[in-house]
């Protein structure tokens, strides 16, 4: 049985991960998430247009779920201004 850290309830300190925005996403997650195939995420990653992914393993990767967050509300917030900006120039026609 394991003796529980006296400065703790417990042995061990849950890490709410998703919380945190430190969980991995594996490439079909990652295409799933952005709408992206793997060959435009790579071509992406060249460009410097997404973001690289981290090595997990001598053969695996995976991206930060936090920076693919950011990725989508940067595609989202460029894709608002596009939207705003005919209708602020409408705005300041009638002024």
């Amino acid at each position: 049985m394991t003796t529980p850290h006296p400065d703790h309830d417990r042995p061990f300190a849950p890490v709410d991960a998703l919380k945190l925005g430190n969980r991995l996403l594996r490439r079909r997650e990652v295409e799933l998430k952005t709408g992206k195939s793997r060959s435009a995420i790579y071509d992406g990653i060249h460009k410097g247009t997404f973001p690289a992914p981290v090595p997990i393993g001598e053969n695996s990767v995976a991206w930060l779920e936090a920076e693919i967050d950011r990725w989508i509300a940067e595609r989202v917030a460029a894709r608002n201004q596009t939207l705003n900006a005919p209708f602020e120039i409408r705005q300041e026609a009638r002024a």
